[in-house]
């Protein structure tokens, strides 16, 4: 054999077929086994059976392994199901069932491709919230009559994510609050959208606000406060200014405003800014 072809270099030609192990991947941190291996049953009696759905835990019932930040992005990382369900141990499939949630899903897919995350409650703006779900402590039914609706946020007690769409929570936030919130503004800056669906489970707990709970309430407002802050960007062949303010970024991004703004970089600022200490 030559020694040219010894050293032939091999190439794998990717396609954008993905052969999913899994529908489902349903995936909880658990503190209370009891009440996850009734979730599961629950979740096999309305068709999520172990042909079509793989069941992955963390155990938090002795420790914390990982809070949901860091539990949830590794099931993100490990599931093997086109569709990613990260859930509370104390739910209970009641009504609807496998079938319900496949159709909801082939409907929404057929009028919005861009979805990546779907729920059972959330916000929609500053003034209304949708929810639909059985409140098991006190038998409440919550129901939404024009679902699917379009949320900025989604609440963390079931979510459903398109594996797909490649997400992943913040590394910078950690705790039990406000990653549903988060992975829906993570979805939207890559062009993704949320939905609130008709898919109603019984939740037996309300949740609660305590001291935690506020506190990651505050880190998640100054996250996104650095993360969304007006700035310019520089590459190595352009020059602009990022801004939400239609005034702002239409301002600074004028000949004029570069100019200056270079000049100022120029003068006050050094590569040493940005060394690695």
């Amino acid at each position: 054999m030559s020694a040219q072809n010894q050293n032939q270099i091999h190439s794998i030609a990717i396609t954008n077929d993905t052969n999913y192990l899994y529908e489902y991947s349903i995936c909880t941190l658990v503190t209370r086994h009891h009440e996850y291996q009734q979730m599961m049953q629950s979740f096999v009696d309305k068709g999520f059976t172990s042909d079509k759905c793989e069941f992955l835990h963390i155990d938090n019932s002795v420790t914390t392994t990982f809070e949901a930040f860091e539990g949830y992005n590794i099931f993100l990382q490990k599931a093997k199901g086109r569709y990613i369900i990260l859930c509370h141990q104390d739910l209970l499939i009641h009504d609807s069932n496998y079938s319900d949630l496949q159709q909801t899903i082939n409907q929404i897919s057929i009028k919005d491709q861009k979805w990546a995350v779907l729920g059972n409650a959330g916000g929609l703006n500053l003034k209304w919230i949708g929810t639909h779900i059985t409140e098991g402590k006190t038998g409440v039914v919550r129901t939404e009559p024009n679902l699917p609706l379009k949320a900025i946020t989604l609440d963390e007690n079931f979510i459903i994510v398109k594996a797909s769409a490649n997400l992943a929570l913040s590394n910078d936030l950690s705790g039990f609050h406000f990653y549903g919130t988060d992975l829906c503004l993570i979805a939207n800056l890559l062009g993704f959208t949320s939905y609130i669906i008709n898919f109603n489970i019984i939740h037996n707990s309300n949740g609660k606000k305590d001291d935690n709970f506020y506190e990651i309430e505050r880190r998640i407002k100054y996250k996104y406060k650095e993360a969304y802050r007006p700035r310019y960007i520089t590459t190595t062949f352009s020059r602009f200014y990022l801004s939400g303010n239609q005034i702002g970024f239409y301002f600074f991004n004028t000949a004029m405003m570069l100019f200056f703004a270079r000049q100022y970089f120029k003068f006050f600022t050094t590569k040493s800014k940005f060394w690695l200490k």
